[in-house]
């Protein structure tokens, strides 16, 4: 990833967080090689490095602010900033045949994306590990460690990955919505103060025309169609 593609991508995630139509986000590679081998090394050097750092933090930060579930669909090798990507997203669903890694520390430069993301998704002492070996880990072993939610075999990735997604397509918009802000608000807050937060978005979904539509329509006993407001 250039500088150039992470603007692209930075782009596009702008568009799509505007995009009401879009309810779910599958991120991959082109081809068959690789999710992503990580981030340009000669935009890590010189008056490049700032813009990079600038433009990679950017990155992370809308697909936060995204309002909707970004799922990776690793096909290949995910390392360095590629690896910081698939742990950005929500979910990750990966072929057998992929490969995860931080290499940054044989470099002598640290992955600092990773570094936050990695004690949170394998716990501290993983996380560690992970990061400060630079040592890659296969899909198998991403799973059990909680990054990756399914393996599956290679030829099998595209088809199931579609249907993956589609178990999140279907609900209502608003809800995930609601849902993954619920979770992400209320991942680093003390016991009282996440039922506060999350309370008041339980209220806002039961408010919601959705919320309506869902509660009528179980007791009406029928299909419920979603507004996704």
């Amino acid at each position: 990833m250039s500088i150039e593609t992470l603007q692209e991508m930075n782009n596009a995630l702008e568009a799509i967080k505007k995009d009401s139509e879009v309810k779910v986000l599958l991120i991959t590679g082109a081809g068959s090689k690789a999710f992503s081998a990580g981030v340009e090394i000669r935009d890590h050097i010189g008056d490049r490095a700032s813009i990079m750092i600038e433009v990679f933090d950017r990155l992370f930060k809308i697909m936060l602010d995204l309002d909707k579930p970004i799922i990776a669909v690793v096909n290949g090798i995910a390392l360095g900033g590629g690896c910081e990507v698939a742990a950005a997203c929500d979910m990750v669903i990966a072929s057998e045949k992929a490969q995860f890694g931080q290499p940054e520390i044989k470099l002598a430069v640290i992955p600092p994306v990773g570094a936050v993301f990695f004690s949170r998704i394998f716990g501290l002492r993983k996380g560690m590990e992970f990061i400060l070996s630079g040592d890659n880990i296969d899909a198998r072993e991403a799973e059990r460690l909680g990054l990756v939610n399914k393996v599956v075999p290679d030829a099998e990735l595209e088809k199931a990955s579609m249907e993956f997604a589609m178990r999140f397509a279907e609900k209502s918009g608003v809800a995930l919505r609601l849902a993954r802000q619920c979770i992400y608000n209320t991942i680093d807050l003390n016991l009282k103060d996440a039922l506060d937060v999350a309370a008041e978005l339980g209220g806002i979904s039961m408010a919601s025309e959705d919320g309506v539509e869902g509660l009528s329509a179980y007791l009406e006993k029928r299909k419920p169609v979603w507004k996704n407001k």
